[in-house]
């Protein structure tokens, strides 16, 4: 079983507000992110909520599981932790995705998919033409991962650990983050 985790409980303080819950192409901007893992047919759909958390659970697809994250304030991986706690016992390895990448696919998420299929690597991360992307971890990291702090996020795995990353190239530019408003398409 592979899980999808995306992680949206920032409070847009770049943006402003909840960018989470900006409405981009007809649709919140969190949920970009899960139709990304539903068009992968990844088998488990987490969101970590925290900032607005009511808001943005209201926002997202019944299906899909919600944890909320009491510390979402102590940064970006303290939101990682709480959904590797909540990850099916089933999970060989999750996808992490942010809520402010709207241009990530399902075929970028299928190839890393394929890229921790084929090779059983600790991390699998997509490099983009001009710089990297989402990525996936496997089971056999999630403790070391869900002990990680601040707003790093496996960043700092990948770089103690080059050794576990496998990189999976996807031959265009990388999607643009939403951080500001004028970053809005």
């Amino acid at each position: 079983m592979i899980s999808g985790i995306v992680l949206a409980a920032g409070t847009g303080s770049r943006f402003g507000g909840t960018k989470q819950l900006v409405q981009i192409d007809g649709k919140p901007l969190v949920e970009h992110a899960v139709d990304a893992l539903r068009a992968a047919a990844i088998d488990e759909l987490i969101v970590v909520v925290g900032h607005d958390a009511d808001a943005v659970r209201a926002a997202l697809p019944v299906d899909v599981v919600v944890v909320k994250n009491p510390n979402y304030r102590d940064g970006q991986a303290t939101s990682l932790a709480a959904a590797l706690h909540a990850v099916s016992d089933a999970s060989e390895a999750a996808v992490i995705l942010l809520a402010d990448q709207p241009g990530i696919t399902g075929e970028d998420v299928e190839a890393l998919v394929r890229g921790f299929l084929s090779t059983r690597s600790q991390i699998v991360r997509s490099m983009f033409v001009d710089g990297p992307g989402p990525a996936l971890l496997s089971r056999e990291i999630y403790a070391e991962a869900g002990h990680l702090h601040g707003d790093a996020g496996a960043r700092v795995l990948m770089a103690s650990h080059p050794e576990w990353v496998h990189e999976v190239k996807i031959a265009r530019p990388a999607p643009r983050d939403i951080d500001t408003p004028g970053d809005l398409p």
